[in-house]
Parts: structure tokens; sequence; C-alpha cells
């Protein structure tokens, strides 16, 4: 285990095209204090967690001061925002502190969020407030428990600096910690600048940081698309089954490694409603929930054209078609497994669809629906609809839904261990929007005990952890209907 001394750091990035970004010395915050910190990200870095007892450890991630190996620096990208290209776009809040080097030659990006203005702050302060950390903050944590592709957060530093947003709010930093923080938008501003030949050697970078046995294929660049394709469709697969809405689906909110990134007007979906729109600015339903798979496809689309120096037109065809054919393949697979079944039958389509129209139809709860029917036998299923009086007003379709899913079940070589099975993949605890918020309202007040709480159960959302039972209750009315907006 390292201390922050002892940290071993890369600055790999920095040493491409100097146009992908520019030094920056994070801004202080005025009095900055710890507001929570992550032992289980502090482990992949290989850091101490007794780490948090060093002073510097609260001056260096407040921007006060900075390791003298760290060589901070703002990224610049550029992307297409709700289908609109917008050439200015970069770090405008966050700067990418260093690279830390683990002892297995693993890189992890270290990155200040909230750290002051930068070349690319536009009219911005360059500064995160409280609020919207914290829910970065508890959102990466349970992705993580969800073993959803994310970047990490270390920890949240808060301080006494005020910030103009809606009101006066209280400015903080988010340690972010990534396997990479580059995005689509990276490719797409080299390519609309000119910059080919930097596009190239970021492809390059790419390979040889993130994908290195794409190097001896016998086409490289269209490997390493068809990889972020299916990555890509991957952690989307994983979002509808889950029921996550990310919200702000830009192209500079894309990893190029496929993970969940930049958490803003983010949702789990509570009633299911697959036209769910989390973003109150998302005036069109661009970002819903039900869109997000299509939408993943026009990204990759813009980000495929942004390749065009590297690849040709059946590279980027067959990249994009591979994408589809995972996405639907990884969804399949995933809402087998929240059902239970271990072998694909044809017939699995329409039992998916049936529940889900069943769910919307009566404004289910999904997260706690599925977490029912992890606890119901085979044998009670066709009486079993009293199990979910609390979520049905009228649970007559649901038996008959009930009846067929328990004909289904015929098919299966092995049901013994079914449940089991299910409740591995239905967690009982997810990141609800009125948790987030009251743990918001609570911390701004000074206490993070709910913080600490949702920190435990979105570590382990499978786990029963009883004494904290009222996390996983269903929400209060006025609880499913929050806006969230981008402002931060």
């Amino acid at each position: 285990m390292k201390t922050l001394s002892t940290l071993m750091f890369a600055n790999s990035y920095s040493e491409l095209a100097t146009s992908l970004g520019m030094s920056v010395i994070p801004q202080p915050l005025d009095q900055p204090y710890l507001v929570h910190f992550n032992p289980l990200v502090a482990e992949k870095l290989e850091l101490d967690p007794a780490v948090v007892l060093d002073t510097r450890f609260i001056e260096i991630f407040s921007g006060n001061k900075i390791l003298a190996n760290m060589s901070p620096l703002a990224m610049k990208y550029s992307g297409h925002q709700f289908g609109q290209y917008n050439p200015d776009l970069g770090d405008g809040r966050g700067l990418l502190l260093g690279e830390v080097i683990t002892s297995t030659g693993k890189k992890w990006d270290l990155h200040l969020k909230g750290s002051g203005k930068t070349p690319y702050s536009r009219m911005g302060d360059g500064r995160a407030v409280l609020r919207s950390s914290i829910r970065e903050y508890l959102a990466s944590a349970a992705m993580a428990g969800l073993s959803i592709p994310t970047t990490h957060a270390l920890a949240i530093i808060g301080s006494q600096t005020s910030v103009i947003r809606e009101n006066v709010e209280t400015a903080a930093t988010l340690v972010r910690v990534a396997e990479s923080h580059l995005r689509f938008g990276h490719f797409e501003y080299l390519f609309y600048t000119g910059q080919h030949q930097e596009l190239q050697q970021l492809a390059d970078y790419v390979i040889e940081h993130h994908f290195p046995e794409l190097a001896s294929a016998p086409s490289p660049y269209a490997s390493l698309f068809k990889q972020i394709c299916q990555r890509t469709a991957a952690m989307i697969a994983a979002w509808q089954a889950v029921g996550f809405a990310h919200g702000v689906m830009n192209t500079d909110n894309m990893s190029i490694l496929g993970l969940t990134f930049d958490y803003g007007p983010f949702g789990f979906i509570d009633d299911y409603e697959p036209s769910y729109i989390c973003n109150h600015s998302d005036y069109s339903g661009r970002y819903a929930f039900d869109q997000q798979p299509a939408i993943g496809l026009w990204n990759l689309s813009a980000f495929g054209y942004a390749l065009t120096p590297l690849l040709n037109k059946t590279e980027i065809d067959d990249g994009l078609e591979h994408y589809q054919h995972q996405l639907q393949q990884q969804y399949s697979h995933n809402m087998r497994q929240k059902l239970g079944l271990t072998i694909a039958d044809e017939s699995d389509t329409q039992l998916f669809s049936e529940l889900l129209q069943l769910l919307k139809q009566y404004k289910v709860d999904y997260t706690l629906f599925f977490r029912t029917l992890s606890q119901v036998r085979i044998d009670e299923l066709p009486h079993g609809e009293h199990h979910f009086n609390a979520l049905f007003q009228c649970t007559l379709a649901l038996k008959t839904w009930l009846a067929c899913y328990q004909q289904r079940l015929q098919l299966e070589p092995d049901t013994r261990q079914r449940l089991t099975t299910m409740r591995q993949h239905n967690p009982k605890y997810i990141l609800r929007n009125y948790l987030a918020q009251q743990a918001i309202e609570e911390a701004e007040q000074g206490n993070y005990q709910l913080i600490e709480q949702l920190m435990t159960v979105l570590a382990h959302p499978f786990d029963e952890h009883e004494d904290v039972e009222k996390l996983a209750q269903l929400p209060p009315h006025w609880g499913k209907h929050l806006e969230i907006s981008c402002s931060s």
C-alpha cells in the first residue's frame, strides 16, 4: 500500500499532441474539508486508506497543493450535444492530475473535478457544487456495485467557497479515478480540425495503453472501432436491464472504454416507464430511457465518421452492425439472468415484452418487482400474485404472466439455483433520486450519515442489509417526480 509520497505517476497523455490539452494549475478552495472517502477506490490505486489522515490529502485534492510528480492538464475535445456539433468543449472545470501506475503496471487516471477555470471554461466558473459532487460520487459507487463499467470517485472535498447557480451554493471537488478519460469527442475534435496525423497518433495511443492485443491485428484501427462498439453495447445493455437512464448521452460523454461517464441528470427508474426522461432540459426526449440503445448507435456513427481518415465505410458499417447484434444479445442475456433462465428460447422475447408491458401498464416499481420475484418459488408461481399486492393495483394480468413464466421454466435443465441466481442479478438497493436528494440536503447541514449508509448498501446492492432496509422501500410519491438539471 502506498502513501501520497510513494504513488508512482506517469503523464503519458500530456506527451501527445499539444493541441489535446493545456497545463493548468488548480484554483484552491477556501477552508476545505473531507466530506467522504471511498476505500474501495483507494484499493484500486494501491493507496493506503490511512492517507486521509495525511494533512496534505485535503490540501492536494482541494487544489491548494499539488504533488511534485503531478502534471495537471485540462483536456481539449469537442462533441455532438443533443445532436449538434459543438467545437468549443473541453475540461472546463476539471483537470487530469496524472496517471497513477500500480505495481501490476495498470494505469489509473487521477482527475480533479471542480478545480476552477481552464481555457475551456467558456463563461463558467470552473467549479462543481457539493450537490452534483455527491450525486456523481454515489452514482459511480452504485454502478460499480452493480458491476456496470464506470468511472470511480475516491473522495469528495467540500469548502466554504461560494458559487452561484440557481441559488448560492458551496463549491466542492470530486476526485475521479478512471482507466481513461478519453471520449469520442477527443477524436471528433482532431477530425473536424483537420489534425488527421494527430488523430492517428491518438488511436495508436489507445491501442498501446488499452488494447495492446489489437496491435498485431490485420486491421488494428478497424478492430479498435469494433472493440469500442462492443464495449458500448455491453454498457448500454446493462443500463437497460437495471433501469438506469444517463440523461446526457452527448458524444463528449461517451467513453472509448465503454465506461459510464460524466454523471449529470441521471436517474434509476422507479415506476417502470420506458419513455422516462431524467433530464428536465431534454425537452424532446432525445435521451429518454428507451432511446438509449438508438443513441448509442447514433454516437458510434458520429465516432466512426471521425475515424474516416483511418477506416473505410465497410469497416465502419461492420462495427455498427456488431454493436446492434451485441446489444441485443447482451440485453437478452441480462434479462434471462434477471428471470433465472440459463438457456435461450425463441419464446423469451415475448416473455420479456409482456412483462415490461405489464409493469408499464400498472406503473410498477421496476427494481422491487424483480427483487420480489426473486423470492417466489416455482411451485408458488401460479398462485403467487399475492406476493406483489404492494406493487400492483390489480394482479389478474400478472397471474396470467406468472403462469407463462412457470411454463417457460419447465424448459430449463435445472432450476435448483434459480432464486440464488436471480438475487445475484436483481439488486435490492439502487440509488433512487429521492435518496440522493436526502443525502445532499443532510450533507449541506454537515451530516454525512446517509452518504455512509448509501455507500455501504450500494457497494453490495444484492445483499439484504436488514439494518437499513428502509433504503430499499418504495419511494414516496414526491420522490418519484424530482427534476434534475445539468447545473453543477
